[in-house]
This record gives structure tokens, sequence and C-alpha cells, in this order.
């Protein structure tokens, strides 16, 4: 009988888990579409003097480049993307199942979980997240920053994996940044869900109604903040990130390691060479952040 019952249990897990992931592959696609033209300004304010302002940089962006400049190196975050915000649920419902697997164990036998317990199954995800966002982003940031026309460097995203790995092999090529990859998505990500779940707890709460009953504008706002919050957490983790996945190879590396570009930055701009692009990167967390929750509880709420 307690076998049966744990393989019922096992199986109620895996289902769980593969809801998880299915909303949050729905959610990382709707990701991609609203944030990628703000995204590819935030980079080129990172890792270029050539923009006073965001406005600026759109504007010449748009002037030098057209339209669909704002959607150069889609594909990549597309298809991977998805897959990253995919993991992101799927590790946090699986980590979140754990922590009240673990706390219904104990004397009062409550199974809702801490703040502090939502921030540690965020960062879990966002480690988790981590392998594969690293590399993905590598390659997003050497397309977006690329010259234009002829001179560019990469004829599309395998190109450009390969062309990575060619320099010093893939752990030191395409995955270079991912030390600071790993810091960033483990403060984003922890701060991300902890957000999210104290806004939708307190919610429920206050109009004592069920979490499913939170109307979905509320889910969106919610979000949206959350992702406010996310990049306030995490911001010089990427900044420091796009400068090392920008940097040439050989004798034209600027950044030896995660810590040497940490101390660069501070020397030659100060505290404000940490938060430079912030403005556009906030401007883009709020419909980006509320879209990817709206859509991954949305479904959620349709295939529970």
């Amino acid at each position: 009988m307690g076998d049966a019952a744990q393989d019922l249990d096992a199986r109620g897990g895996a289902l769980d888990t593969a809801k998880d992931l299915f909303a949050g592959a729905a959610g990382g696609i709707a990701q991609v579409l609203i944030g990628q033209p703000f995204d590819i300004v935030k980079v080129r304010l990172q890792t270029s003097t050539a923009y006073p302002s965001a406005l600026t940089a759109a504007r010449t962006i748009y002037a030098h480049e057209g339209a669909l400049a704002f959607y150069k190196g889609t594909l990549t975050p597309l298809l991977g993307i998805g897959a990253c915000v995919s993991i992101q649920f799927g590790a946090f419902g699986w980590a979140r199942r754990a922590f009240e697997a673990s706390n219904a164990s104990h004397a009062n036998g409550s199974r809702e979980l801490g703040y502090g317990q939502y921030f540690a199954a965020g960062a879990f995800a966002g480690v988790a997240n981590s392998v594969i966002s690293g590399p993905i982003e590598h390659v997003r940031i050497r397309l977006q920053t690329q010259p234009h026309g002829a001179a560019r460097l990469y004829a599309g995203p395998l190109d450009c994996v390969r062309k990575l790995s060619a320099h010093e092999g893939v752990l030191r090529g395409l995955y270079r940044g991912e030390a600071v990859t790993i810091w960033r998505e483990a403060f984003a990500y922890g701060t991300w869900f902890l957000t999210f779940e104290y806004l939708m707890n307190l919610d429920a709460a206050r109009n004592k109604i069920q979490r499913s009953e939170v109307p979905a504008y509320k889910v969106a706002f919610y979000g949206g903040l959350a992702g406010e919050a996310l990049w306030l957490a995490s911001y010089p983790f990427d900044v420091v990130k796009s400068k090392m996945q920008t940097d040439g190879f050989g004798s034209d590396m600027k950044y030896k390691t995660m810590r040497d570009c940490f101390g660069q930055t501070w020397r030659k701009e100060g505290a404000r060479g940490f938060w430079k692009g912030i403005g556009p990167t906030l401007l883009r967390a709020m419909p980006v952040s509320a879209g990817t929750f709206a859509v991954v509880e949305a479904t959620m709420r349709a295939i529970a």
C-alpha cells in the first residue's frame, strides 16, 4: 500500500512538472516577442559608448539598420528562451513541491513555504537555467552587437556557435561569462519568484480568495512588479556578463575573469558603470515579465 502511494505521488509530481514546463515554454515565447526590441537597445547601451541615451540608441538602430534590426538574433532566444523559461518554471515548481513535502513532515504539518524558501526555490531555478541561458545569451549578444551589412562577423546563430567554440573550446569560448551568469540567475530568479509569490499570496489573503481566483490583470501587474525587482537585484551582474560576452579573444581580450571585469568597470566608470542601460531595462521588464506570468498562469489554469 505504501509503495502504491509513493508511486502515485511520483507520477503526480512528474505530471505537475510537465505542466510547469509546458506553461513555462508558452510564457517564454511571449517573453521574447515582447522584450526583444528593448533587449537590443539595452545590450548596445551596456557595451558601447556611442549612444548617450536609450532613445538615441533606438533612433540610430532604426535609421541605420531598419525596423527588423530590433529583432536581430531573435531565432536563438525564441527557441532558447522558450526552453529557458520552461526550465525556470519546471525547476521552481519541483523545488517548491520539495519544500512543501519537507514542511508537511514537521510537527505543525503546514505545507506553506516561507519567503526564504521561495527565494531558494527561485535561485535553484535560476542556477538550473544558467546551463543553457549562458551560451544562448552569449550567441544573442554577439549577433546583436556585430557590425551591420557586409562587415558582419556571423552568418547566423549556428555560425556564431561554431566560431565561438573555435576560440579556446566550448567551455572558454561558447560558455564565456558562465560564472557571472550563475550569480546573476540565482539573484534574479530568487527575487523574481519571491516577489511574485509574495504579491499573489498577499492578494489572496487580503481578499479571502484562492490563488487561482486572482484576476488576470492583477496577475499581470504583479508579474510586472516582479520583473522590476528581478533587474534591481541582479543588474550589475548582467552588465559584467554583457561586457565579458562581447569581449575579444586572444590578444584582444580585455577581461580575464569576472573579478577582473568588475574591477576594471569600477576603476573606469565607478558605480554608474554597473547601471548603464538600467532605464530601458526597467521599461522593458514591466511588460515582458507581466506577459510571462500572465501567460504562464493562464496556461496553468487551463490545463489544471
